[in-house]
């Protein structure tokens, strides 16, 4: 074969692999321009808590806490002709006086308290007296609930026999909020969890201080 045809032949198989290498990347460039991209997993936004607060737990003695018990309940009967206050011993006493059949007389209620999972207290009737009167438990619990004042977040239930301490509805200054931890008399431990909002110190968090 002529020297020239060889050289020819050569440069039209140099010049169709070219073509075709020159091909293969195009074709390699289309297809991860038009690949479809994967979409991608957004986080979803944790809804922020706009009321954060902080939890304290206290701890007092039944000594204190019945001060302050009757301290409160002085305070609730000012101005009114009613009397009596609450012992905390081995149970809950109250002690005081009713108005039955045109005249005063002694009563005597002695509660074991329950504290509820939502930070409330049930106090169970264990044994009652109305001085020397002979009358249903039922009665005298219903003669507590119409004579004798008491806070608005505090509910006698004579037909149940007991007392509801609604401790988590008190309305206390700086808008803190307390619920009772332990209650147990006996070994004279008292606990009480209170959370305190950071706004009712003036305290704003921005979304970085939150998280």
């Amino acid at each position: 074969m002529p020297k020239d045809n060889k050289t020819k032949n050569m440069w039209k198989q140099l010049f169709f692999w070219l073509c075709g290498v020159n091909a293969l990347i195009v074709l390699i460039i289309a297809s991860l321009l038009l690949w479809p991209v994967p979409e991608a997993d957004t986080p979803v936004p944790e809804k922020e808590d706009n009321n954060r607060s902080s939890e304290f737990v206290v701890r007092t003695t039944k000594q204190n806490l019945n001060e302050l018990v009757n301290a409160y309940i002085n305070k609730l009967l000012e101005g009114s002709n009613h009397h009596y206050r609450i012992t905390l011993d081995e149970d809950v006493t109250l002690v005081g006086e009713l108005p039955v059949f045109s005249s005063s007389v002694p009563v005597s209620v002695h509660l074991e308290p329950f504290v509820q999972d939502n930070g409330d207290v049930i106090l169970k009737q264990k044994s009652i007296a109305v001085g020397q009167l002979q009358l249903p438990n039922k009665k005298i619990m219903e003669y507590l609930k119409k004579y004798l004042p008491m806070p608005e977040w505090v509910t006698v239930d004579p037909a149940n026999e007991e007392i509801y301490v609604a401790v988590t509805d008190m309305q206390i200054r700086s808008n803190f909020r307390i619920s009772v931890e332990q209650f147990n008399l006996k070994s004279n431990n008292l606990a009480f969890q209170i959370n305190v909002p950071y706004e009712s110190l003036g305290i704003e968090l921005d979304s970085g201080q939150m998280d």
